[in-house]
């Protein structure tokens, strides 16, 4: 009986395979020439039309559609051109649309012609139109008004548009929540071309935010939701903070979707009720990540996550990861973690963390065991700058050119991170800025003192057809306090491999004791260049340089070793970010005899 279903199940396959392919076929005779008359092409009005056309996708090199999907699009598309002549400022057009020399709007939908050969798009623009008195009132105080909307400038619905919502936003920030447009009268001289435009705007009361009723949630608590929130429940409506009400929602992790909506109606005393609409994320995620390069060779990671373990919003994240498999970086390193977070723990901008994670770290020059534990707290200032503040305590055992060295260390973990860049994967505009303090206090096996590390990226885009993005990174590390032999191994600098200078091996450049014997130093000096060049949308290439220097001492003096290396990569754009394979060679240090290095993973380098 299984066997049956099967080749029942096979024999509609492929009936259904040839029904598609016939569709298909009949889909491509049926796409059409178009052609758009009456406009210039080498204008930018020809540009905004076909940009605005349904008719001009359904006629693409690429497009198959069907005769009722030409005659669907054709229709839809009097109304689509209409709008966008009246944007423009031409408030007296007249459109004509044929298929095969019939007028689009006498088909039926239902009965359109087996075949259509040829579109034709037929336009008169019609005189362009311009403002002659405006007014727009009552203004709150500070409302800039767009530059379009005055007397001689092109009289486009789309500027009043942006007028009138530039006027209603204005009251809106000044708590007016239910500013809307009362009246507006446009005169229109055919004559002279003109249309004058008096608008009038009715302010309403001030209102304060009133109550957040919660709607949609399942399993995360409802005190805990308006605690996320954060919303200041009696204070002066602000647009600002309802934004950022939402932010909050977002960030916290448990929600696939959270928005903020205004009540139609005002509330009792002059207040303005807020519904928040919430979609749960499902509770659990499990995830798996790998990452391979001819140096570090390959890494392997998971993690298990939980997003909501109390009931409120608290997020459990336990990960592992084995690196270096197969690799020339010393040996295989391996760490299992776990991290617990609570949003909105302190006030609506602070969580509260904690942290454990056990590691072995067999690397090219030295060799640990460490256990962390961490708690603390991270302020989000708002979506591009946090602040972190922790107590630590670090138990480790390590083993490198000084010997065998165990140490109990308590921290005072301290950050600052500003990400002002449009992506994070791949970033075009904008910079990252994070600083690392790390303050440790010595129990046992070391000396007290303070770790520093500096991460600053900067990019900038030349070009539209083929974009080319330059990016700069450069990176500084110290450690201040106790002397090279007494410093925590694992707290010092290394330079050389994917994160540092590509095409440098793994950690290659240190402080050479002689005899062979190399340690980190307390010291370090990083820049990375690259040029970025996009070919198509999926593909890119890119040129890097990068450069590094280690030091014993405890600031950047000069007295170390610099190393670099040079190279070229590929990219291949996806819905996460851009596949990366980078080539490198080494161009300068010690290692300059080692052959190429090549690098694997998801999103730029830096």
């Amino acid at each position: 009986m299984q066997l049956a279903v099967g080749w029942h199940k096979v024999l509609w396959t492929a009936r259904a395979l040839v029904v598609g392919v016939v569709l298909l076929a009949a889909g491509m005779a049926a796409a059409a020439d178009l052609k758009i008359r009456g406009i210039p092409e080498d204008t930018d009005l020809y540009k905004t039309l076909a940009g605005g056309s349904l008719l001009v996708e359904q006629t693409a090199e690429d497009a198959t559609p069907t005769p009722q999907e030409v005659v669907a699009a054709a229709q839809a598309d009097y109304g689509r051109l209409l709008a966008v002549l009246y944007d423009q400022g031409y408030f007296g057009p007249v459109i004509k649309i044929t298929l095969d020399g019939v007028d689009a709007a006498a088909i039926p939908p239902v009965n359109p012609p087996r075949q259509i050969r040829q579109a034709v798009i037929a336009i008169e623009p019609g005189p362009l139109f311009r403002f002659g008195a405006t007014r727009i009132a009552p203004l709150a105080p500070g409302t800039e008004l767009p530059e379009g909307f005055a007397t001689g400038q092109t009289a486009g619905l789309g500027v009043l548009k942006a007028t009138v919502a530039s006027g209603i936003s204005g009251w809106r920030d000044q708590g007016h929540a239910m500013a809307a447009l009362a009246d507006q009268k446009l005169t229109a001289r055919h004559q002279d071309r003109v249309i004058s435009a008096d608008l009038r705007l009715a302010p309403g009361p001030r209102l304060r935010f009133g109550p957040l009723t919660v709607t949609g949630n399942r399993d995360v608590r409802t005190e805990r939701i308006i605690e996320i929130a954060g919303l200041p429940t009696g204070t002066v409506f602000s647009p600002d903070e309802l934004r950022r009400a939402q932010a909050r929602l977002r960030r916290a992790g448990a929600f696939n979707a959270a928005a903020l909506i205004e009540a139609d109606k005002i509330g009792p005393n002059d207040t303005l009720p807020i519904t928040a609409q919430i979609v749960e994320s499902p509770p659990r995620r499990l995830g798996f990540g790998a990452e391979v390069s001819t140096t570090e060779g390959l890494t392997l990671s998971s993690f298990w996550l939980h997003r909501n373990l109390l009931g409120g919003a608290e997020r459990l994240r336990i990960e592992a990861e084995i690196k270096g498999i197969g690799g020339s970086t010393g040996g295989t390193d391996y760490s299992l973690g776990a991290r617990f977070e609570r949003p909105a723990t302190f006030n609506a901008d602070t969580d509260f963390y904690a942290l454990a994670k056990l590691a072995q770290l067999d690397e090219v020059n030295f060799f640990s065991r460490q256990l962390d534990l961490e708690a603390g707290i991270e302020r989000i200032a708002n979506e591009s700058r946090t602040y972190t503040l922790g107590v630590g305590l670090r138990r480790a055992e390590t083993r490198d050119a000084f010997g065998t060295n165990k140490y109990t260390l308590l921290t005072l973990p301290l950050s600052v991170e500003f990400d002002y860049r449009d992506k994070t994967l791949d970033a075009t505009s904008g910079y990252y800025a994070k600083v690392a303090l790390t303050p440790f206090l010595a129990l046992s096996g070391a000396d007290n003192g303070v770790r520093t590390f500096i991460d600053v990226r900067g990019y900038k885009t030349f070009g539209t057809e083929r974009p080319v993005t330059f990016a700069l990174r450069g990176q500084l590390g110290s450690v201040y306090g106790p002397q090279l032999s007494q410093a925590p191994a694992d707290y010092l600098f290394y330079s050389g491999g994917g994160g540092t200078v590509r095409g440098q091996p793994y950690q290659s450049l240190g402080v050479n004791l002689g005899g062979g014997n190399v340690v980190g130093g307390r010291s370090f000096l990083g820049l990375s260049a690259e040029a970025r060049l996009k070919m198509t949308d999926k593909i890119g290439i890119v040129g890097f340089v990068d450069a590094g220097y280690i030091g014993a001492e405890q600031f950047y003096d000069g007295s170390g070793q610099v190393h670099s290396g040079a190279g070229l990569g590929l990219r291949y754009a996806t819905g996460i970010g851009p596949i990366r394979l980078d080539v490198g060679v080494p161009t300068s240090g010690p290692a300059t005899g080692e052959n190429f290095q090549v690098y694997i993973g998801i999103g730029q380098s830096f």
